[in-house]
């Protein structure tokens, strides 16, 4: 089996699209990691398994919390994410590269739809609307004439 260097091979791919700068494919590549570490843990296994789009949608969207907080929003962006279906543009530009396999089922359209930006990575951040202070006062009576 011949040796690659990621890197390397991330080059030529960057030199062929250049929609996302090298930082989103790290991010990627992380998020995957972090992905089968989480789904490993939860199921005892002892081997990471294979993570299906919608569950990769989802564990990035928690490593982008845990890592970047209320900057991750503006991080992704900053990199060219906008929604769900860029990570699907990395992992596929990443598999059509030999630098991530996928299986049959597999498919960009796996990443569409996953969840919206705002929501996810705004929203948490928000202050909570304070909730109306009732008046002590009780209402005054209607005078009959």
């Amino acid at each position: 089996m011949q040796q690659f260097d990621y890197d390397e091979v991330l080059d030529l791919l960057l030199a062929k699209d250049d929609r996302y700068p090298r930082a989103a494919y790290h991010f990627v590549r992380e998020g995957l990691d972090y992905t089968q570490h989480k789904m490993s843990k939860m199921s005892g296994a002892k081997e990471p398994r294979h993570v299906s789009g919608q569950e990769l949608t989802d564990g990035m969207r928690r490593f982008a919390l845990e890592t970047y907080g209320p900057m991750a929003k503006m991080l992704l962006n900053e990199w060219g994410i906008h929604g769900t279906t860029d990570f699907g543009e990395i992992v596929f530009n990443l598999v059509e590269n030999n630098l991530l396999a996928k299986t049959d089922k597999d498919t960009r359209e796996d990443f569409t739809g996953g969840f919206d930006f705002d929501e996810a990575f705004t929203a948490p951040y928000q202050p909570l609307a304070k909730p109306k202070k009732k008046s002590a006062k009780p209402p005054k009576a209607k005078r009959s004439k």
